[in-house]
């Protein structure tokens, strides 16, 4: 029985996981202007993400716009997109093959081994989602710092991390650690 309460647990762990990579994929959070040198005055506030680029303005008006062309982006723009979007099917695909494996549903009710090995293989297409959304982060915040340390580019260019980089890891390294077990049972 409390073998069935951890992979309800674990379930609904990997359903919230997927839901925060969903919400960090479509948030315009990913880069946040950044408000530094001597104009101290921020009444407007730019963001970029993934599929659009807004503008906030300190009189509550807030403007997006997706990006035109995919083509005309930049590669790494381009790859983040394919990686979350992956990370999102692999997230959706584990979900639907834990739902067969856990021991609480009646799917695949007279053959215990391979319930066992469905149950197992969801856990490891989530530490794979986990691990393609982790790139795409990691690569905004490498290239996040790398451009705000750059002393010829105005003050007004730089960008600093957006909140979907902190929210994303979080669920990554809880999908990891509710999988990890998994994966040794099979």
């Amino acid at each position: 029985m409390a073998s069935a309460a951890l992979e309800l647990m674990g379930f609904f762990l990997g359903l919230l996981g997927m839901l925060g990579t969903m919400v960090a994929t479509v948030l315009p959070y990913w880069q946040i202007s950044a408000h530094i040198g001597s104009n101290i005055v921020t009444a407007v506030a730019n963001m970029r993400g993934l599929w659009m680029e807004c503008v906030y303005q300190s009189t509550g008006a807030f403007q997006c716009e997706t990006y035109n062309s995919m083509l005309s982006l930049p590669s790494n723009l381009q790859a983040s997109r394919a990686l979350m979007v992956i990370s999102i099917v692999l997230s959706v695909l584990a979900i639907a093959m834990a739902a067969l494996g856990m021991q609480c549903t009646l799917c695949l009710e007279g053959t215990g081994s391979v319930k066992s090995r469905v149950a197992g293989a969801s856990g490891g297409l989530f530490l794979a989602s986990g691990f393609l959304s982790l790139i795409p982060v990691a690569w905004t915040t490498h290239e996040v710092v790398q451009t705000f340390y750059q002393p010829n580019l105005h003050s007004s260019m730089k960008f600093e991390l957006g909140e979907c980089l902190f929210i994303d890891p979080c669920y990554i390294a809880e999908i990891c650690y509710r999988h990890t077990p998994v994966l040794f049972y099979i």
